[in-house]
């Protein structure tokens, strides 16, 4: 997700709470879908819809708040 902030990604995920909930937030509902899309546990389309909702959500809140950080540097 997003290479080109794969430094202040890195720098984030070490140094700030906030982030670092987001980040793996983001990436608890990626593998709780990817566990029901390969049948791995069960669940319903309209979970997986939910999740992938949120999910994108995450990553738009993300993708801001690497923006606001970028240019505050």
């Amino acid at each position: 997700m997003f290479p080109e902030y794969r430094d202040l990604i890195t720098r984030l995920k070490h140094n700030d709470r906030h982030f670092t909930q987001l980040f793996e937030r983001h990436n608890e509902l990626d593998q709780k879908i990817h566990n029901i899309e390969t049948h791995v546990v069960p669940g319903t389309s309209l979970e997986i819809e939910v999740m992938k909702k949120e999910k994108l959500a995450i990553k738009d809140q993300i993708y801001a708040y690497l923006k606001r950080v970028e240019t505050e540097s």
